[in-house]
């Protein structure tokens, strides 16, 4: 059995052209990245859930990207500390920025999973109560028994 192909190491950085060529790809997905989840948030936070969702697979591609190139830069952590501090506090104060963004976009995406599990719960509920043939019980109590059958409800999971 033949091990796994290892991903490529992240180039090295030992010159502040270098640091800047890297440091400003990363900054430039991570404004991309946070146009997407900002217009994201705002579709889905007004209930356009699928305009919300229509640019998935690009904010999945910038995800991608993104992580690639933290990957680059904390391999070269040291390096760019030493050759361009200040781009280091340029991308951390932007990084706090797009920190906040992913907060409120998981915030309202969890919001909306939460609200649509509630309708559709409260949906079956409803479904299945129609079902129930009410009966009186022992004492005079109205009493429900189950239907013979229940027709399930489909529903995905994913938002």
């Amino acid at each position: 059995m033949t091990p796994a192909p290892r991903p490529p190491e992240p180039a090295r950085v030992t010159t502040r052209p270098e640091a800047a060529t890297l440091v400003r790809s990363v900054l430039a997905t991570m404004e991309e990245l946070s146009a997407v989840l900002e217009a994201e948030t705002a579709h889905v936070r007004v209930g356009r859930l699928r305009e919300g969702l229509a640019q998935e697979d690009r904010k999945a591609s910038l995800t991608g990207e993104y992580l690639k190139g933290l990957q680059a830069v904390k391999a070269n952590a040291v390096a760019l500390a030493r050759v361009a501090p200040d781009l280091v506090e340029d991308l951390k104060r932007t990084h706090a920025r797009f920190d906040s963004i992913v907060t409120a976009n998981r915030t309202v995406l969890g919001t909306a999973r939460a609200v649509s599990e509630s309708i559709v719960t409260g949906i079956v509920d409803t479904l299945n109560q129609r079902e129930r043939p009410a009966t009186y019980g022992p004492g005079a109590a109205l009493s429900t028994r189950p239907a013979a059958r229940v027709e399930p409800l489909v529903l995905s999971r994913s938002l």
